[in-house]
């Protein structure tokens, strides 16, 4: 029996997906780079600056701010702060932000006008490896204008926050590969 082209293909496509599948995804990209290092953070308490800021607030950007961060899907772990890795390994990043303005605002008056009571935050927030090199440093922005309760702030703060980190990230991945 002679033959045809569809056997033969019903013959070879199982034989290709079984490659496709065992092969590494470096090698069919045609590089021999691994994939990047997934580094974990480590998010340390919000320090209030020179601002009186109510630790409710302060309470809100910090547990935003790892939930966040896991959200993003970029780190192998988000650690709370004083949460310590057994190994030791460097590959931890350090997440530090201080409270630089606060304008509290008030839920009444943004329910009954739209251009007063905007609740508002403004934060210096630093990423550093534990060596102390810093990836960024940026001040960043929070805020409730129109509907939503006053923490609702820090949530936007925390969303802010965790795209500027993972956009960050790039960079850091190119730094350590240059070492």
């Amino acid at each position: 029996m002679k033959p045809n082209r569809k056997t033969t293909l019903a013959a070879v496509t199982p034989l290709l997906l079984l490659m496709r599948a065992t092969l590494p995804s470096a090698i069919l990209a045609g590089t021999n780079n691994p994939s990047p290092q997934r580094w974990s953070v480590q998010v340390d308490k919000v320090q209030p600056g020179d601002v009186n800021i109510e630790s409710a607030f302060r309470i809100a950007i910090y547990e935003n701010l790892l939930e966040e961060l896991g959200k993003t899907k970029k780190f192998e772990e988000v650690l709370r702060s004083g949460e310590r890795r057994d190994d030791g390994a460097p590959d931890v990043l350090v997440l530090k932000t201080t409270v630089e303005r606060y304008i509290p605002g008030s839920e009444t008056r943004r329910a009954v006008t739209t251009f007063t009571g905007a609740t508002k935050l403004r934060v210096r927030t630093q990423l550093s490896t534990r060596e102390g090199q810093v990836v960024l440093e940026r001040e960043l922005n929070g805020n409730v204008l129109f509907i939503g309760g006053n923490l609702r702030a820090t949530h936007t703060l925390a969303h802010n926050i965790a795209a500027a980190v993972k956009q960050s990230l790039p960079e850091l991945y190119r730094s350590v590969a240059e070492r």
